[in-house]
């Protein structure tokens, strides 16, 4: 541990104006062995580095430690410059299952912007993704002997931390002493829930009743749902605690069938957090949804929920054994935002757990750090699909099709925002339609529906690949990549390569375009990281029907794709957990350190 640290700080540029290290040490209870502003010198980070003594000690509480390095270490005091917007950083290394809960402390960590990186060991491994920013910024190694095994991709995954400030419309958000929220509840009224419905009303109850209700404080609005959404009363509807729980305690159940919670999501969007209905996300305010679900949605949640998510609305879920937990992990904020009770009358057992959620989103609303929200547009991006059809991916083509169909499903291609195309290859490639060849979404999932299996051999992906960048990455084929529109290309391959894929692979990251490769047990794994941007971006599955297992990760790496746009050549750097496009800047100015 102690040698990978060094070799970190080594490939840092060490200054007090520049790259600024901390090391903390933990086992029941966590110490700072430097703090952010202790030295100012490479060298003297590297030697008290290499004179580090194992501390010891159990049970391992990780939890707690990372609480107190966010209470302790990434303050102003210690030299944290996040007031300033310097990008701030953690990287774990644990070697154990922590005693204690991680979720919270990690939770309030990301609210105060720090990204953190996690390396964990066969005992750690699934702890670390949780505690992560992001499951690609996790990795895993067998023991710590193995670091020197992961330290490229890791170096790779923090050379690449970008921080973009679109300068033209900053709002700065600035708070009273006492927290403000905007509290909105969405209730499953469907037939379903109709025995535990008075369970729910107690519930809200009780949340309500630890509010700061006022005009100038928390709002609440409650809304229920079945197969249309209807608001039982807005943010603005009543100004005293008294109001609220008399109408919470006097609410009745909708009743209806089916469950669609995606157009429930998109309704209070639409018409409750919204200045109208008493929403104050444009004066900074923060914006909860609390969901109690009772059952799986009968339509598509994906869209909605990204819709929320993009409007800066946190998203706390709560379903029963009866809810899809897959379903309630999209709509949720972040994993650990997604809670389960066995039945409603369960609801109780979590309320603390709510609580300590509710509790972390107000961090970000403290007067003494005002934070800088920059607000954009939905964002653009043109997807393109190169699909492996040769002769051995017969059988696994109806799963390659489906899953296409589901990434489809989760973009916002109506009103010219994201553009679609697909491209199946196997000797030869053939485009099965170009980027602006359709305009809306149900005509691209009828024809990702429609697709036939090519056939064909041997697989020429590095063909394939030269074939993209010359005929799909184009302007004439509907790619917007001059506009600083970001490209994407997703890879689905089965097989190795007839012929090398090395110079087309880069020929298509010069051009700017940010590549995921997915690959089977027959494919070759160098091969996908050569063609991926990075080795976070090369995923594996056993075979095709497996693609479900990888959804997730893959939306993930979609969705924080970060682009600096030059007039000629946009080029893609790296991820942050938000998307930013900035002009006229060096890259020097934007890359930490």
């Amino acid at each position: 541990m102690r040698d990978f640290v060094q070799r970190m700080v080594e490939e840092l540029n060490v200054g007090e104006n520049n790259d600024r290290v901390s090391v903390v040490q933990y086992g029941r209870d966590a110490e700072a062995h430097f703090y952010l502003n202790t030295y100012t010198t490479k060298d003297d980070i590297l030697d008290t580095v290499r004179g580090l003594r194992h501390r010891g000690g159990r049970p391992l509480n990780t939890g707690s430690a990372l609480k107190y390095v966010r209470d302790n270490v990434f303050t102003a005091a210690s030299g944290s410059r996040r007031q300033e917007g310097i990008p701030q950083l953690l990287i774990v290394l644990s070697g154990g299952r922590s005693s204690d809960n991680v979720d919270i402390p990690a939770s309030a960590l990301k609210d105060n912007g720090v990204l953190i990186l996690g390396i964990g060991t066969r005992n750690s491994s699934t702890e670390v993704q949780r505690i992560a920013s992001d499951p690609s910024y996790a990795q895993s190694v067998s023991d710590f002997s193995d670091l020197p095994n992961v330290q490229h991709p890791f170096a790779s995954s923090l050379s690449h931390v970008v921080v973009g400030v679109k300068p033209m419309t900053p709002t700065v958000r600035v708070d009273q002493r006492t927290p403000k929220r905007d509290v909105v509840f969405l209730l499953d009224g469907s037939d379903g829930t109709r025995n535990g419905f008075p369970a729910m009303r107690d519930f809200i109850h009780t949340v309500v009743e630890k509010l700061n209700v006022g005009e100038n404080n928390d709002r609440v609005s409650v809304a229920q749902y079945s197969g249309d959404a209807e608001a039982n009363f807005y943010l603005n509807t009543y100004n005293t605690k008294e109001d609220i729980l008399d109408m919470v305690s006097g609410l009745r159940h909708k009743g209806g069938r089916p469950v669609n919670t995606g157009a429930a999501l998109q309704y209070v969007r639409d018409n409750v957090f919204t200045a109208s209905s008493g929403s104050r996300r444009q004066e900074g305010v923060p914006q909860l949804l609390i969901l109690v679900n009772g059952g799986r949605s009968s339509d598509t949640v994906d869209t909605p929920a990204s819709a929320l998510k993009q409007l800066g609305i946190t998203v706390l879920g709560i379903g029963t054994r009866n809810s899809d937990h897959g379903q309630l992990q999209k709509i949720s904020s972040k994993p650990n935002y997604a809670l389960s009770v066995s039945d409603f009358s369960d609801l109780p057992n979590i309320q603390e757990q709510l609580s300590s959620a509710i509790s972390t989103v107000t961090v970000r609303a403290t007067p003494m750090t005002p934070t800088v929200i920059v607000e954009h547009s939905l964002p653009k991006r043109d997807v393109v699909f190169l699909l492996d059809g040769s002769h051995g991916t017969r059988t696994g083509f109806p799963a390659m099709r489906d899953f296409v169909q589901k990434v489809v499903e989760t973009l916002n291609v109506d009103g010219d925002r994201d553009r679609v195309s697909v491209v199946q290859y196997s000797s030869d490639p053939a485009v099965q339609f170009y980027l602006n060849t359709y305009k809306t979404q149900g005509d691209v999932v009828a024809n990702v529906r429609g697709l036939r299996h090519k056939g064909g051999r041997p697989l020429n992906t590095g063909a394939a690949l030269q074939y993209l960048r010359d005929n799909v990455f184009t302007a004439s084929a509907g790619s917007r990549r001059l506009e600083g529109v970001p490209q994407m290309l997703i890879v689905l391959c089965g097989g190795k390569s007839h012929d090398s894929v090395d110079a087309a692979a880069t020929a298509l990251k010069e051009l700017g375009v940010f590549t995921l490769a997915i690959g089977t047990s027959g494919s070759d794994s160098r091969e996908l990281q050569k063609i991926s941007h990075g080795p976070n971006q090369a995923l594996s599955v056993s075979d095709f029907t497996d693609l479900p297992s990888v959804q997730q990760q893959l939306q993930s790496s979609m969705e924080s794709v970060v682009i600096v746009v030059t007039p000629e050549s946009p080029t893609v750097l790296g991820m942050f957990p938000s998307v930013a496009i900035c002009s006229g800047v060096s890259l020097n100015d934007v890359f930490w350190g």
